[in-house]
């Protein structure tokens, strides 16, 4: 249908004017009078287009307008309803082409089974290549039960319940008595590095879901993270950087918030943990631990650099695994098989600085003795376990801990940036960073507010929920609760603990070295719209096993779950309700089949509130799009654009529907409000919603009353291109020099081809444009034509002229020859060009950096010289284009 209705018209097909347009165009495009081709024979689709269009083209027939007005459309009608085997199929299932509504004692076929019984089990006829799809189920199919349906209609006449939201905006928040307070915290991310997909999921947007929900059922919730800054980690990169760790801790700290600002987590606080509050806290902490006989000393072997001279903290020693033999483990920990590690555990270790072999001396510590407090922690596992607030990973992991025995852990370390060990004895050591930095979580919250132990020493009224990634969960299961343990105090402890497994990239590792995966400041630049990104982790994240990020697999969610299924219902309930009733919410009266509707909807809604308080957020998404996919549905079962051209009650009965799918909007902008909360207040804005309504409900109740008025609707999402997830998986694939070029030269092979898509994605632009879309989809399609662009050969580049308009392009007629008769030397992106590419983007992400730390201006005109000099080596095909006489401004 949509490729006979032609592409132009896609948007159109949501609309009250579909029929018409559909029409003017079919009648434009049935050759001689059919559809049917050189035999005359019926196909598929023939067969689709009549089921679709019989309602709306028996209307015009019996109003004697089809013949006049669609000449062609009406002889390909007459001829298909005349066919034998729709005529039997049609009377068998008891389908009643003639009339507007069949009578409710005849069951009414889905499209499926008229298409199944009328299609011949075998044909010839070249329309028949594909078999016909269940595109719209019938929703009465799916059974509820009688109770269900009177637990619905009671629900719905209550209404709303009277409940006045909290204001999550005033801080600082305290716990309410009487309320349910949360205490939500996120793994404290390393300062080090930048964020990828997979970190933001496994911690920080898991935690920010989560927290999101909790602010929705008007519970009291604050959420605290920070970045964690002290260890080893930290010392590494500012080595590598020639920065110092203070220096070094003050760039990624920022470059980390503006990150999580843009993927929109709503921190209540953001923290770090080089504060006076970590040390006084720590400290406190330890020596309550320390004079409770709960730390022994030992003494222990340690590699020493003789090269460097000095012991060599984990993350500066790197070899191959004891357990695995994974042969980049590091002295902390292997990435391969999860399992710690001492340094001295090693096979061939190596010094991370200088590359030499490190020698074994020894140095005194501090322990925590876990072997005297693991009964506590057993059963304390134990009972978390049994009510389910561990997620089985946490408990897997915990329990293999347990288990094989808790040995004593190191505490202090060899190491300068830390937080300094108070003891005498242990002077020019600092604490361990997995003893240190989940004390980070009370020193933050001790940041943001004075009265912190309101929040950390209150059980009896505080719920505290962790996220975090599965290698992290050790230390918040057993070494975090165990020091809160030791020191005798009433501290709060965890509850819920929901430790993830991790998400991959296309089969792979992420790896910003090798530039393989999306990073956070990487995603910022697709010009994707963040709740996309946010829809794609949260529907993919890896609660049971580990998942995979992948283009192809982002885009089918953004093109068939977010704009065929959610975008597509509530553009049409929203369009047909400023169309046809002035954007007026008209009065809603229930029918059995509307009671049957809301029932499955509170089916729904239930299993998403049961799924989000255990932590399952994929599952709970899920049954957003099943609401909107019933929505649909329950439109085309009703067909409320045939209703409004019959009686006055047909009209009534129009109201109604409309009115019910729009309330399933508001429903659906509330419970898509944690997964992506852009976009639920763009709909909210659409739909007009009062502030008060914008909370949870236990059923779907009428949030919009007769009398309401919505706003403006438009889509909230637009396609994502075959083009630009090629762009997208070159770009972030991490492919070698060796490769780049290839696959840089491979998209501009068909130039032609290239072209058209130009053209196709400037038409779509303007008309999101035309149509007042989001700004964000707006932006989004903005910067997949200029990537497309980009990808044209050098001299189909536009370039600015004197006399020309902005955004006027060359004629494609004139500029096609130039590509036929250009050398294939001149667009052939050689391994050498390519390698200097790369190294150009990253001297030019070090200007930026350095611009936006407010570095001084003779360091950042030094590496700004540097650039220069870089670009001046590229091509001449590729040195960027003068954009016009310097200090012009319109």
């Amino acid at each position: 249908l949509l490729y006979l209705v032609g592409e132009s018209c896609k948007t159109a097909l949501q609309y009250l004017a579909f029929p018409k347009i559909c029409l003017e165009k079919l009648n434009k495009e049935i050759p001689s009078k059919s559809l049917f081709g050189e035999n005359e024979t019926i196909g598929q689709t023939d067969m689709v287009l009549w089921y679709k269009l019989c309602s709306c083209l028996q209307v015009l027939k019996a109003s004697k307008n089809l013949y006049s007005t669609y000449p062609r459309v009406g002889f390909w009608f007459d001829k298909v309803s005349n066919n034998e085997m729709i005529t039997s199929a049609s009377k068998e299932l008891g389908y009643l082409p003639s009339k507007v509504h069949p009578p409710k004692q005849v069951k009414v076929a889905s499209q499926k089974e008229v298409l199944t019984k009328a299609l011949p089990k075998s044909s010839s006829n070249a329309n028949s290549k594909k078999p016909v799809t269940d595109a719209v189920e019938n929703f009465l199919q799916v059974s509820v039960t009688e109770d269900q349906k009177k637990t619905a209609i009671k629900k719905w006449v209550e209404g709303y319940p009277i409940a006045k939201p909290m204001n999550h905006e005033e801080h600082p928040k305290k716990p309410i008595p009487g309320k349910k307070n949360n205490l939500i915290t996120s793994a404290l991310p390393y300062v080090n590095n930048v964020p990828h997909l997979g970190n933001i999921i496994g911690a920080v947007l898991s935690a920010d879901c989560f927290a999101r929900y909790c602010r929705l059922k008007n519970e009291n919730t604050l959420y605290i993270c920070g970045t964690d800054e002290y260890g080893t980690a930290t010392e590494t990169k500012a080595l590598a950087e020639g920065m110092t760790p203070k220096q070094i801790c003050d760039k990624y700290n920022a470059l980390h918030q503006d990150i999580y600002s843009w993927f929109n987590i709503s921190f209540d606080f953001f923290g770090r943990t080089t504060t006076k509050q970590q040390t006084e806290i720590a400290q406190d902490i330890f020596w309550k631990v320390h004079n409770n006989g709960y730390t022994v000393a030992q003494t222990v072997e340690q590699l020493y650099c003789p090269q460097c001279k000095k012991f060599l903290a984990d993350r500066f020693v790197e070899g191959t695994c004891p357990f695995c033999d994974c042969e980049d483990a590091r002295g902390d920990q292997c990435d391969k098989c999860s399992k710690l590690i001492n340094p001295i555990e090693l096979k061939d270790p190596k010094c991370k600085v200088c590359s030499k072999s490190p020698e074994v001396k020894t140095s005194r510590h501090l322990f925590l003795d876990l072997p005297k407090l693991e009964e506590k922690i057993k059963n304390f596992t134990d009972e978390r376990a049994a009510k389910k607030t561990y997620n089985s990973t946490s408990v897997a992991i915990t329990n293999s801990w347990i288990n094989t025995g808790l040995k004593p852990r190191c505490i202090t370390r060899d190491l300068k940036w830390g937080t300094p060990v108070p003891h005498e004895d242990y002077k020019g050591k600092v604490f361990y960073v997995w003893f240190d930095a989940p004390i980070g979580y009370i020193s933050i919250t001790a940041n943001y507010m004075k009265e912190w132990e309101l929040w950390w020493k209150n059980p009896e009224n505080v719920t505290l929920h962790q996220f975090m990634a599965k290698d992290n969960v050790p230390f918040h299961s057993v070494i975090f609760p165990a020091s809160l343990m030791a020191t005798g105090e009433n501290w709060t402890m965890v509850e819920t603990l929901d430790g993830i497994d991790w998400l991959q990239y296309e089969g792979t590792k992420f790896s910003k070295s090798r530039g393989t995966g999306v990073f956070g400041d990487q995603a910022v630049e697709t010009g994707i719209p963040c709740d996309i990104f946010r829809c794609y982790l949260l529907l993919n994240r890896p609660e049971t096993s580990d998942t995979n990020f992948a283009w192809d697999t982002l885009a089918q969610t953004n093109n068939n779950i977010l704009l065929n299924n959610l975008g597509n219902f509530v553009l049409r309930a929203l369009t047909f309700c400023k169309t046809s009733f002035g954007s007026r919410i008209e009065k809603i009266n229930l029918n059995a089949d509307d009671e049957h509707f809301i029932a499955l909807v509170n089916g729904h809604l239930a299993s998403y509130y049961k799924n989000f308080d255990e932590r399952m957020m994929s599952r709970a998404f899920e049954c957003v799009f099943a609401i909107s996919k019933i929505g649909n549905q329950y439109l085309q079962y009703n067909a409320p654009w045939v209703l409004t051209k019959g009686s006055d009650a047909d009209k009534a009965r129009a109201g109604s529907v409309i009115s019910v799918a729009t309330n399933v909007a508001a429903l659906l902008s509330v419970i898509i409000s944690p997964f992506m909360p852009t976009m639920s207040k763009v709909l909210q804005e659409q739909l007009n919603m009062p502030e008060e309504k914008k909370l949870f409900t236990d059923c779907f109740v009428p949030l919009l009353k007769p009398g309401h008025t919505i706003g403006t609707p438009f889509p909230l999402f637009s396609k994502m291109e075959d083009a630009s997830v090629a762009s997208f998986k070159t770009r972030f694939s991490g492919q070698d020099s060796s490769s780049s070029g290839a696959a840089a030269a491979a998209p501009v092979t068909d130039v032609e081809s290239l072209q058209r898509e130009i053209e196709k994605q400037g038409n779509k632009l303007r008309e999101l444009k035309s149509s007042k879309a989001a700004p964000d989809l707006i932006k989004s399609e903005v910067a997949i034509l200029l990537d497309l662009k980009k990808k044209l050969p050098a001299e189909l580049q536009e370039k600015p002229s004197k006399g020309n308009k902005k955004g006027a392009a060359k004629p494609q007629a004139k500029a096609q020859p130039k590509v036929q008769n250009a050398p294939k030397a001149k667009l052939e992106i050689t391994p050498e060009i390519a390698a200097l590419q790369k190294e150009i983007e990253a001297q030019g992400l070090k200007v930026r950096e350095l611009k936006g730390s407010g570095a001084d201006k003779s360091a950042i005109g030094a590496e700004v010289k540097v650039l220069l000099e870089l670009k001046s080596k590229l091509p001449a095909e590729l040195q960027p284009q003068p954009t016009g006489k310097k200090g012009k401004k319109k």
